[in-house]
């Protein structure tokens, strides 16, 4: 394969009409597998278990992934210090580990390297401009001197955030993606999606899009709405879409995250393969060509994605020797009703059932609806004290 530095870079291959496939949820796929802490969320895998983050780059490589997404995620030290939290390694050797290793498997395919910051709880804590963008100073110096690709910012849920984030991945010199974790209704401050697109490109963002909080449909079509915004202003841009693979239709502004089912009882709204297939089509159609995936995405998900768009990327990723396109691989199962299975209209119409009879299809969100600023936002280096606690249980039970 060839050696970093001689690839195509994200700008010339997204410029040529190319699709990107991007990767899945490292976060949760690592919790699910013991090697991330629910709640933090923090990424001190790539320091402790850097075999556990190597394998997962590997399998997404193996499913189609064209970037591997360093294992950054809330890689800040006032995150991974945050309410009691404590760290074994230092910030600078988380970040240094992530970019080793996902330039490692990059180079074991036709990859490129992304380093990617997301939003702080100095933001939410009120800090100023100057001191919330010395924290992503901090990550892309490491991101620099390791040569990434490119750069993403990316999970933010207000726009004037991610536009500093924007602003000082732009003083690298590298590409700049930015995606906010927003649907419909706009981000937090209700800043539109039109208008926070327009900010992001004004800011120095090549890419925007949207990531997590929300399932595909629904981000699809809020990077429709950027993408209409975008144009209106006279602006060019790409889009990229890495939205959640749960089904999350009854969200409000918040995504996902005031859904009473996170972070632990989400899988009954697992998309399918099959509906991967479909959102692969739907993004490519609106004209998003950097499509990928966020929380809950696996390795499976990401070869869907591939394997719908096969014939615009020209061929199937390797993980394809091992599932037969819309089920043809039950053409080899012992029992008849199960090689009935093998045709694409049957998996393309099946509504599945979830087996619980005693459970709603929709649910009701929390929807707090706080912010930036408020009391309960601020963020603390000590652990969440019983009181603190206790006065949260309390709201809850009145929502």
């Amino acid at each position: 394969m060839a050696p970093a530095g001689t690839k195509r870079g994200i700008l010339e291959r997204l410029d040529a009409g190319e699709v990107v496939i991007g990767d899945g949820g490292f976060v949760f796929a690592l919790e699910k597998r013991g090697y991330v802490k629910a709640g933090p969320w923090t990424p001190e895998a790539a320091a402790e278990n850097p075999e556990a983050v190597r394998q997962l780059h590997r399998e997404f490589l193996r499913a189609g992934s064209n970037v591997m997404q360093t294992f950054t995620f809330y890689a800040s030290d006032d995150k991974l210090e945050n309410r009691g939290h404590t760290q074994r390694f230092t910030l600078l050797t988380h970040l240094i580990s992530a970019c080793d290793l996902a330039r490692e498997v990059a180079n074991e395919g036709d990859a490129l390297v992304a380093g990617g910051v997301s939003q702080t709880p100095s933001y939410l804590s009120c800090k100023s401009e100057d001191e919330v963008k010395a924290i992503f100073k901090k990550q892309i110096d490491v991101f620099v001197k390791k040569d990434v690709d490119f750069l993403i910012a990316e999970y933010f849920e207000h726009v004037e955030e991610a536009e500093w984030a924007v602003q000082v991945l732009k003083t690298t010199g590298k590409p700049v993606a930015a995606s906010l974790c927003i649907g419909p209704e706009g981000d937090l401050n209700g800043v539109s999606p039109g208008d926070c697109a327009v900010r992001l490109v004004k800011a120095g963002a090549q890419i925007v899009g949207i990531n997590c909080h929300f399932d595909p449909e629904t981000c699809v079509k809020t990077v429709k709405m950027m993408k209409m915004g975008v144009e209106k202003a006279g602006l060019k841009a790409h889009y990229m879409c890495q939205p959640l693979a749960y089904h999350t239709p009854d969200c409000n502004r918040q995504g996902f995250i005031d859904l009473p089912e996170f972070p632990f009882g989400l899988e009954p709204r697992i998309l399918t393969r099959w509906d991967m297939q479909k959102y692969a089509r739907d993004a490519y159609n609106v004209g998003i060509r950097f499509i990928g995936g966020c929380c809950g995405f696996e390795p499976y998900h990401i070869r869907a994605l591939a394997e719908e768009l096969a014939t615009e990327r020209g061929f199937l990723p390797p993980g394809s020797e091992k599932h037969g396109l819309w089920g043809s691989g039950l053409e080899m199962h012992t029992k008849p009703w199960v090689r009935a299975r093998a045709r694409r209209d049957y998996w393309e119409t099946l509504k599945p059932a979830s087996g619980r009879p005693f459970c709603p299809s929709m649910a009701a969100p929390d929807g707090w609806g706080i912010t930036k600023g408020h009391a309960d936002l601020m963020q603390q280096r000590e652990a969440t004290s019983q009181e603190q606690l206790k006065a949260l249980f309390d709201k809850a039970t009145k929502h």
